[in-house]
C-alpha cells in the first residue's frame, strides 16, 4: 500500500494521510480515525527510510569495529550505542573481525584492512547515515578512511591520521605518571616496569609518564629495569623473573593481563604480593577481580570513551562542532586502589 492509495480509499489529499500518520493537530478526529483504521485495516506501513532521505537525514549512525572480540571496545560501543539513542540516533554496527581473522598480523597491512573496510564504507553511504564511529581494537594513528570520505567521521580509542577527524583516547601519559607518582608515595624507588610491545602508543605514552615521575622525583631511569613484554599473561612471568633480579620493590604492569603473570612467578616463587613485592596494573579488566591480594590498576575510560564520541560527532553532523583539523581529545584514566601495593614508609 502507498500513501496516495491509502489517501483514495478514504477520499482525501496524501498530504492529509501524512499528517494523520506523524500526528499533526490541522485535520479533524474524526478524519484521523478513519485515516487510521484503514491504515490498520491494509497493514500500511509508512517508509520512514525514504522520508527521512527526503529530509537529508537518517537519524542513523553507523559503527564499525576493528574487533567486538577486543577486551576495549564492548563498553565503548555499548557507551556510544546508549549516547546516540538518547539524542534520537539509531546505530548500525559492523564488526570488521580483523583480530579474529589474523590476530595480530594485520596492524602494517593495509591490504587486509582495506579489503574488509571498503565495501563497509561504501554500504554507509549507500544508505545515507548520517555520520561514522571507528572503534580502534588499540590505539595507533587510524589512516584508512578515504581523503574523500564526505560523512562526518570520530576516531574511538585511535589517532586519527593528520587530525582530520576527532579523535577521543585515553590520556595514558597522565595515567603512567599518576601511577608511578603513588608508588614513589609508598616509600618505593627500585621501581620495574613490565611494558607492552615497544612500539606501541600506547606503551610509549604509559612510560613517558613513568619517567616523568621519577625525574621529579629525582630518580633516575634505568633501562634495566624494564622488561619488553606481548601484553599477554605468560610474558608477566617472564618479566617477573628477570626484574626481580634487581632487588625490584615494585612492578609496574602496562596491562592487568600480565599482571596475572606475575602472580603466577610469584605463586610458584613462595612469594607474596603486597608483601614481598608490589605489584600494579593498567586497564581494569575483570581478571582483576580474580587476583589475590587485589590488583591496583589505572581504571580505562572505555564507557566515556564511547560516549564523549557520539556527543562529537552529532555536534558535527548538526554543525555545531566543525573545523579543518582536530587536537586529540584525551580522556582521564583513574587509580584504582586496591591492596596489592605494600606501603615502605611504614617499614621506616
Amino acid at each position: 500500500m502507498t500513501v496516495k492509495e491509502i489517501a483514495k480509499m478514504c477520499g482525501v489529499s496524501p498530504s492529509t494521510v501524512s499528517n494523520a500518520v506523524n500526528g499533526k493537530a490541522n485535520i479533524s478526529e474524526e478524519t484521523r480515525k478513519k485515516i487510521l483504521d484503514c491504515i490498520q485495516q491494509m497493514g500500511y506501513q509508512p517508509n520512514y527510510f525514504a522520508a527521512n532521505i527526503r529530509k537529508q537525514s537518517t537519524k542513523t549512525i553507523g559503527i564499525i569495529a576493528e574487533d567486538l572480540g577486543q577486551f576495549s571496545t564492548s563498553d565503548i560501543l555499548e557507551s556510544a550505542m546508549a549516547r546516540c539513542e538518547e539524542q534520537g540516533y539509531r546505530a548500525m554496527i559492523m564488526n570488521l573481525r580483523m583480530y579474529d581473522k589474523w590476530e595480530d598480523t594485520w596492524y602494517h597491512d593495509d591490504q587486509k584492512l582495506q579489503n574488509v573496510l571498503e565495501p563497509i564504507l561504501h554500504e554507509f553511504q549507500a544508505i545515507h547515515v548520517d555520520g561514522l564511529i571507528y572503534i580502534a581494537g588499540h590505539g595507533r594513528t587510524i589512516n584508512c578512511i578515504p581523503d574523500n570520505f564526505a560523512i562526518p567521521t570520530v576516531i574511538a580509542y585511535g589517532w586519527a591520521d593528520q587530525n582530520r577527524f576527532p579523535s577521543i583516547v585515553p590520556d595514558d601519559v597522565q595515567g603512567g605518571y599518576d601511577m608511578m607518582k603513588y608508588l614513589l608515595s609508598q616509600g618505593h624507588k627500585r621501581i620495574g616496569i613490565l611494558s607492552g610491545v615497544a612500539d606501541n602508543l600506547h606503551a610509549k605514552a604509559r612510560l613517558l609518564g613513568y619517567q616523568r615521575a621519577l625525574f621529579e622525583a629525582g630518580i633516575p631511569f634505568n633501562p634495566e629495569w624494564i622488561y619488553y613484554g606481548d601484553w599477554k599473561k605468560p610474558t608477566g612471568a617472564l618479566g617477573a623473573e628477570e626484574l626481580l633480579k634487581n632487588d625490584i620493590t615494585a612492578i609496574v604492569c602496562m596491562n592487568d593481563l600480565m599482571a596475572g603473570g606475575v602472580y603466577d612467578y610469584a605463586h610458584e616463587h613462595d612469594l607474596v604480593v603486597g608483601k614481598d613485592f608490589s605489584v600494579v596494573g593498567y586497564d581494569n579488566q575483570l581478571v582483576t577481580e580474580y587476583l589475590y591480594p587485589r590488583l591496583t590498576t589505572c581504571h580505562l575510560p572505555l564507557r566515556e570513551i564511547g560516549c564523549k564520541a557520539s556527543e562529537m560527532l552529532i555536534q558535527n553532523i548538526i554543525g555545531t562542532e566543525k573545523a579543518e583539523s582536530y587536537e586529540p581529545i584525551k580522556l582521564p584514566c583513574r587509580i584504582i586502589y586496591r591492596d596489592s601495593v605494600l606501603n615502605l614508609n611504614m617499614n621506616e
